[in-house]
């Protein structure tokens, strides 16, 4: 086993979300719970939404510290109580932040994929089993009085015995507590789970606010902001995984790839350094980003060059290959043919380097025809 086994919750190259000083961007969704709260509507489930890596966990925790040291007269409106809080800030010398750092607070559950034992690696979705251990925690946390925090991340990972599980929770909440889920893809939710939960949504972030956020976990960009605000998709999260996986080198090299109308020896080198576990990560990566090439031909064809450009020379292939709107069509088509082909490549453990290459060669054909 893995002396330290990684979270399934924390992103590669980042500090975990329950140590993030500031929250950048999400005023707006603060400000809805603190309204909430200071109104006396503290629902006991919270749905918190929006795209990977622009806050969303970050979010969770800093109400969850909030919750777990604030009163509960004080945010539930009782005569006689103090100012409503503006902030969802705490003094960070706080006994629950110190216990919450290091995952010790009685009051707070955190519930998130297992570490499996046996195979050395995350469970691929939240089991049924981590669900039932709210059980004991709700029977042992109930004698220290005041709130209790559950915190889930990510709900959308549940497997279908698990969301029915916490579904059980959700119809009838335990006293004074707060259920907080964190969802990439709410669709991917129960429409009863999603019933009984308030909605708080994170948007994207700007450039600007993508660059803070790296300055706060300490990463330099370098010189690439414009092409990681362009592959980012206002995601903080997607711009440190690119820099932590030279991500933008390897979109250069598909991008490469295509301009030169697929150069097979290139693909077969770029498909095999895919392999392995080693790998795995930059394959998903480079899985993403193929999509995501996709995805930009699509937008060139419908509203023209794409501004700022990834790499030198995407845009005038980007143009090429994608002229018009009837183009950008098949494009997006082609796209979801590829994203299904992939998930389930990925699913039946299929070779990388054959995965790669064969999606290469359906989108180099695609642009064979549309070239026709």
């Amino acid at each position: 086993m893995t002396e330290t086994p990684p979270e399934a919750d924390r992103a590669s190259g980042a500090p975990h979300p329950r140590e993030t000083a500031r929250l950048i961007g999400q005023q707006a969704a603060e400000r809805d719970f603190l309204e909430a709260c200071n109104c006396g509507r503290l629902h006991h489930a919270w749905l918190i939404t929006g795209p990977r890596g622009v806050g969303k966990a970050t979010l969770a925790w800093r109400i969850a510290r909030f919750l777990l040291t604030t009163p509960v007269a004080q945010t539930d409106g009782l005569p006689g109580a103090p100012p409503p809080p503006e902030t969802l800030d705490i003094d960070e010398t706080h006994p629950v932040a110190h216990h919450m750092l290091a995952l010790s607070e009685p009051r707070l559950f955190l519930l998130r994929r297992p570490w499996d034992e046996k195979k050395e690696r995350l469970k691929q979705e939240i089991t049924v089993d981590e669900v039932r251990k709210l059980k004991g925690f709700f029977t042992l946390s109930a004698t220290d009085g005041g709130r209790r925090v559950v915190i889930v991340d990510a709900a959308d990972e549940m497997n279908v015995n698990a969301a029915n599980a916490l579904l059980k929770l959700l119809e009838e909440p335990p006293e004074n507590t707060v259920m907080l889920l964190v969802a990439h893809q709410p669709s991917r939710l129960l429409p009863t789970i999603l019933s009984r939960c308030r909605a708080l949504r994170c948007r994207t972030l700007d450039a600007p606010e993508i660059a803070e956020v790296l300055a706060q976990a300490h990463v330099d960009p370098g010189g690439n902001a414009d092409a990681l605000a362009a592959l980012a998709g206002g995601s903080a999260g997607a711009a440190l995984r690119l820099i932590t996986l030279d991500g933008l080198a390897l979109y250069a090299e598909i991008v490469a790839i295509f301009a030169a109308h697929a150069d097979r020896p290139r693909a077969l080198k770029l498909a095999a350094s895919m392999v392995g576990r080693a790998n795995a990560e930059r394959f998903a990566l480079c899985l993403d980003l193929t999509d995501l090439f996709i995805a930009r031909l699509a937008r060139t064809g419908l509203s023209g060059p794409l501004q700022p450009e990834a790499t030198p020379g995407e845009a005038a292939l980007l143009a090429r290959l994608s002229p018009s709107p009837a183009t950008a069509r098949r494009w997006a088509t082609l796209q979801q043919e590829l994203g299904q082909r992939a998930r389930h490549g990925r699913a039946v453990n299929l070779d990388p380097a054959a995965l790669m290459l064969d999606i290469v060669l359906k989108i180099h054909e695609t642009a064979a025809q549309l070239a026709a």
